[in-house]
């Protein structure tokens, strides 16, 4: 039973006398304002802040952020305002108590959109204060403690919020200790029958005989270390129940075949003696290859320090060894909330996980800037969220941490928005490599930029990072913004034609009617929505003139392709279109024009209908490379899809598949080839046409298919 005096006691071990006394004021406090409330349980409901704060203290939360902790559901329950605690207890703690009670009732359900602006609004609150989100995992992590009071699917709902944000986000802040016991209890509220079968089957596996090995374990290399003068806490643990779950669960495994089930802590005074006692563990047991990791040179993203080192044990089975110095073990265990532990304390050399979750905090806010709505955002942060770091070099040498899986484009972004904006190619160790490479630990990348390059819409393919998916993203959508103004403007201009006019020669009062018809603010808005198909050129120009004859209206000129219009031009795949072929353009809504070969069967339905359909023609310069397929009939003979493919390979056009979709004596197959112009399509069909088994060769439409 948590008590304030208990509290108390616990707070004087690092808390001057005038900061307990205000803790214990905020308790009272609460004590009235929860007055006859009571939790699920049946206790009184001040037990729960109460269990908050004791929770804080043994990571040694600051006196605001105990306070606040204490007072964490005043606001949201009892009706007292933030005023009246900025009165009693200053604006820090009203402030964090506010941010507190804007994340108390966040309902993470089937409701994708909803539990994405949750998140969106609890990684803001944390951006005003990160004290908003410890209390906040203290409030879960005792809710999770006492979860048995809940119904059956409550527990499930919450355990699974559990394991999808709050756990991930103590991870990400390196609050290791919090972690696990989120995960663990989650685990076994979420999944309660595999969790009780696992632990039976690790008991059985490993059994009393554990307890034996482990001491035994400790012994001989605490003998080891003191026979080097070297002095350091040991200690033997098995990896909580939820990571063997995870590995099993990953690899496809069996609990046979999850062989690190047990790790060995070495707590050290000074950073020389971790190295010493790695020499002291290679001596004793057989390190295995490539399973070193030295976090301490260089830490990882959320200030986490430690050697890493896997051996062989003494009965062959392999064993995480992790050696660190106390001040680490301070930090790997309580993350961030050390920064508070040491600004307590005075002392001046605090730990840089502060800065680093203060930066990481930041590119959240920078994301959340540039994302179009709270789906795209929590995409955008999910590698953030779980990430398994790489950490690789920039020439001069700085280190740059990124998730596992990261690519030469995220590294880009990593360095500078600009140079992830303008990056054209990399070098990895010197040598060229594709920007979609998975980059590795250790390696120096180098970014080729180009003063004029610009994101391309594939980098999303590949790019893993937040920063660089929301800023590629962010980059295309105003591309594309500026791409449907430019084909708006010519499909209005085109359609005005026929009214004897242009767009310089409008009025005020007549854009304006039509901006107030539709709702929009101004004319680039009227342009973007034409050139996305979402409003019709024709149709605009009709409104703009009500009064017109329409016997008067002149033809409008065939609207001209140049290969430089973006992202809103794109090219019908039923009958692929290429330059020199008669075409057609159908607007359709959001895809801006759709170009189809004038006899495609799909249009010629609606080619009467001048609001959807536009005549179109190719520009006098355009060198689109577009993909067709050709259907080759062929005498099935020894070596003739190999004489199909070489009589094309000394031209420029470049084949991108070849599937044989029917065997016999006679037999066809599709050849998918990127050509520029019918000159090259015809030059490409009477080489093959010229090989001695071929029987005929047509272009292929996927209507025909």
């Amino acid at each position: 039973m948590y008590t304030i005096e208990n509290l108390a006691l616990t707070l004087s071990q690092y808390l001057p006398y005038d900061q307990i006394a205000k803790v214990k004021r905020a308790y009272f406090y609460a004590e009235q304002a929860h007055d006859g409330q009571k939790r699920k349980s049946g206790e009184p409901y001040v037990t729960h802040p109460l269990a908050v704060a004791e929770i804080l203290s043994e990571l040694r939360m600051d006196c605001d952020g105990l306070t606040a902790a204490l007072l964490h559901d005043v606001i949201e329950d009892t009706g007292i305002s933030r005023e009246a605690l900025t009165e009693q207890f200053g604006a820090e703690v009203a402030s964090l108590v506010d941010g507190v009670s804007k994340l108390t009732h966040l309902e993470f359900n089937s409701q994708v959109e909803k539990q994405a602006h949750n998140f969106q609004k609890m990684a803001m609150a944390m951006a005003d204060d990160i004290r908003v989100i410890l209390v906040k995992l203290a409030d879960r992590l005792h809710n999770m403690r006492t979860l048995d009071a809940m119904p059956a699917h409550k527990k499930r709902r919450i355990a699974r919020e559990t394991l999808d944000i709050y756990a991930p986000i103590a991870n990400r802040l390196g609050m290791y200790k919090v972690r696990v016991d989120l995960e663990s209890l989650a685990f076994q509220a979420y999944y309660p029958m595999r969790a009780r079968m696992l632990q039976r089957a690790i008991n059985k596996k490993y059994g009393q005989q554990r307890i034996k090995d482990t001491q035994k374990l400790e012994d001989h290399i605490r003998a080891e270390l003191a026979a080097d003068y070297i002095e350091a806490t040991i200690s033997v643990r098995e990896k909580h129940i939820y990571s063997i779950y995870q590995k099993m669960d990953k690899k496809r495994r069996s609990l046979a075949e999850i062989m690190d089930v047990m790790g060995v802590r070495i707590v050290t005074d000074r950073h020389d003696s971790c190295y010493r006692i790695l020499g002291v563990i290679h001596a004793l047991f057989k390190p295995i290859e490539g399973r070193f990791k030295d976090y301490i040179a260089v830490p990882k993203s959320n200030g986490y320090q430690s050697l890493h080192t896997t051996v062989l044990g003494s009965n062959g089975i392999p064993m995480e060894v992790q050696i660190r110095t106390e001040e680490m073990d301070l930090v790997a265990n309580n993350g961030i909330a050390a920064h508070w532990a040491y600004k307590v304390s005075g002392t001046s050399n605090m730990p840089s996980n502060h800065d680093r979750a203060t930066k990481w905090v930041k590119s959240l806010l920078e994301i959340q800037q540039k994302a179009r709505n709270p789906v795209e955002f929590v995409d955008n942060v999910k590698s953030d969220l779980f990430p398994d770091e790489v950490y690789v070099f920039t020439p001069n040498g700085q280190i740059i941490e990124l998730p596992s899986g990261a690519t030469p484009v995220d590294f880009a972004y990593g360095v500078h928005t600009e140079i992830g904006n303008t990056c054209i190619s990399c070098r990895i160790n010197r040598r060229l490599a594709p920007l979609s490479t998975q980059l590795e630990s250790g390696q120096t990348v180098e970014i080729i930029t180009a003063k004029n390059a610009q994101p391309n819409v594939a980098w999303l393919s590949f790019a893993i990072t937040g920063k660089a998916r929301t800023n590629i993203r962010h980059y295309l959508k105003d591309k594309q913004r500026e791409n449907a103004i430019s084909i708006g403007n010519r499909l209005l201009t085109r359609s005005l034609n026929a009214f004897k006019t242009n767009i310089e020669e409008l009025t005020i009062e007549q854009i304006a009617q039509v901006l107030n018809n539709h709702q929009l603010a101004s004319l680039d808005d009227l342009l973007e929505s034409i050139g996305k198909g979402r409003h019709v050129g024709y149709l605009v120009a009709r409104e703009l003139f009500p009064n017109y004859d329409e016997e008067t209206l002149i033809t409008p000129k065939s609207f001209k392709v140049n290969g430089s219009e973006g992202m809103l031009i794109s090219y019908a795949k039923c009958c692929a279109p290429i330059p020199g072929d008669p075409i057609v353009g159908s607007v359709q809504v959001d895809k801006g024009i759709v170009i189809h070969h004038l006899n495609c069967p799909n249009v010629q339905d609606h080619l009467s209908n001048p609001e959807r359909f536009i005549h179109m023609a190719w520009g006098k310069e355009i060198e689109e490379e577009l993909n067709i397929s050709l259907i080759v009939t062929y005498i099935n003979e020894r070596g003739a899809v190999a004489n199909i493919a070489s009589s094309i390979s000394d031209t420029d056009f470049q084949v991108s598949n070849l599937d044989i979709i029917e065997r016999g004596r006679v037999s066809r197959l599709r050849l998918s080839i990127t050509i520029s112009s019918r000159v090259g399509l015809a030059d490409v069909m009477r080489r093959i046409k010229a090989v001695r088994c071929v029987e005929k060769v047509s272009r292929e439409t996927i209507v025909g298919r």
